[in-house]
């Protein structure tokens, strides 16, 4: 029968690499020691596979694309139908949520900057967007480098998904890696206690798998009876009806945007690649009006949560093995010189910044944000749990409520993400430097909220603001 089994073909992949990364993960002590997410072992394991094993077959990678981009979008709204987390006391007055929006915009602003200045030396042999697949690869993650690097495509940006995909799974290798060296060299400079290092001999943690003996952590709570719709599913539909309404109000708003003409329709194709914006809006207006009804409690965080984390995985293994190797080596200077800057940058800049604009766990909160300006939540959550196994600190609340200020406030960078684009298709460089202006508006925004915050640790060095044994 002429069934479509492309989708299912995909996903059989794509899990079987997670499997088998799995167990890699169980048995290797490499992938242990630097925390390696198994999504990105997979992806590095499909790689070569549809690259190499299965386009002679006439089995193109162009479907598995798709399949990242529903996912980022179906991740965004389940995080964001999750309830408001608690407010911490005292999250407030000692800066932490403001701090930690401020550093995550610190990585947008000088990540971005430091690509636009670097493409500058490569022109016209690049195209003028190349160098800001350094936020969306590392600081933004890899649905959003593909979904925008996509929408470049048809902006004249060759291959700009790929390159995107690129820099994103470098800047997972950064997060593992530099995130463990930043872990060594804390014991080292005595910058965290070193009780907390406990975790590292966390069987579970390491292995990724909860040993046999060890008691299972409830992952969901039922909210609906399994008679009437099982749980999972309710919560499941749910996600799929709010991606349904953003899918209706896009529709309706190219619609409108068509009545403009031919600028009104390459808007209406741009606001496309950054789907995942207008998802996550529309699912925080049906979770408020849910609340406004009183019927929050039919919503269980932690079956969100699962969804969530479900699609990340499925979408980082699938972006990575959608990486294009022939642009890789098209590319291939451009995307190392770009990145490796701006690893050493991130790498050196982040203890410096957060050691001085926190107040508490100095230490805790700059390895989340190390992991979040390289990698994704995940890789932030891995590295805070080297020192917070439990999550007792209020590193990972405060960060859960700084998201939502940190979204609001990005809104005006991701909308005018575009712009350098539009420098090679207008053929003039000024939407070029007016992202330029709006990049180091946003620098000057977070370096003032630095030295208020800061004050008079401002221009302290490292070693006496971390945490050392007998002070």
């Amino acid at each position: 029968m002429d069934f479509s089994w492309k989708f299912v073909i995909d996903a059989g992949l794509i899990s079987i690499a997670l499997v088998f990364a799995t167990f890699l993960r169980s048995k290797i002590t490499f992938l242990q020691k630097y925390l390696v997410p198994n999504a990105l072992t997979a992806g590095f394991l499909l790689l070569p596979i549809y690259n190499y094993l299965l386009p002679p077959i006439g089995y193109a990678t162009n479907r598995l694309g798709d399949l990242v981009y529903h996912l980022l979008n179906i991740s965004f709204i389940s995080m964001s139908l999750r309830s408001s987390p608690p407010k911490i006391k005292g999250s407030r007055s000692n800066g932490g949520v403001l701090g930690m929006s401020a550093v995550i915009l610190f990585g947008y602003a000088s990540q971005a900057i430091l690509g636009l200045l670097l493409t500058l030396f490569f022109l016209p042999k690049i195209h003028p967007a190349f160098g800001l697949h350094l936020p969306l690869g590392f600081a933004l993650g890899p649905g959003q480098a593909y979904a925008i690097g996509k929408g470049w495509e048809s902006m004249g940006f060759e291959g700009g998904a790929t390159v995107g995909l690129t820099f994103a799974a470098i800047g997972y290798l950064w997060a593992c890696f530099g995130g463990m060296l930043l872990v060594h060299k804390g014991v080292r400079k005595g910058w965290m206690k070193p009780e907390l290092l406990s975790a590292l001999n966390d069987k579970g943690m390491l292995t990724g798998i909860i040993p046999r003996q060890s008691e299972k952590p409830v992952g969901a709570q039922l909210t609906t009876d399994s008679e009437a719709i099982d749980s999972f599913s309710y919560h499941a539909a749910l996600v799929v009806f709010v991606y349904f309404l953003s899918f209706l109000f896009l529709k309706g708003l190219t619609l409108v945007l068509g009545f403009a003409g031919k600028a009104g329709m390459e808007l209406a194709t741009n606001l496309w690649g950054i789907n995942f914006i207008f998802s996550a809006i529309i699912a925080i207006i049906v979770r408020k009006i849910i609340d406004a009804l009183k019927l929050g409690y039919v919503l269980d965080d932690n079956s969100l949560t699962r969804i969530s984390g479900m699609a990340v995985d499925y979408m980082v293994a699938g972006a990575l093995a959608a990486i294009s190797l022939v642009f890789v080596g098209k590319y291939w200077f451009p995307i190392l010189l770009m990145s490796t800057l701006c690893g050493i940058m991130v790498y050196y800049t982040l203890p410096w910044v957060c050691s001085r604009i926190f107040r508490d766990f100095r230490f805790e909160r700059m390895l989340m944000l190390y992991g979040v300006s390289t990698g994704t939540l995940s890789t932030g959550l891995a590295l805070l749990r080297v020192m917070d196994p439990e999550f007792k600190t209020k590193v990972s609340s405060d960060y859960m409520l700084s998201a939502g200020l940190t979204f609001v406030l990005a809104i005006p960078f991701i909308l005018t993400i575009n712009l350098p684009a539009k420098a090679y298709t207008t053929g003039s460089m000024t939407p070029f430097w007016i992202f330029m202006g709006i990049a180091v508006a946003y620098q000057i925004f977070v370096t003032v909220i630095y030295l208020i915050l800061a004050r008079k640790r401002r221009f302290a060095m490292p070693s006496d603001n971390f945490y050392r044994p007998g002070k």
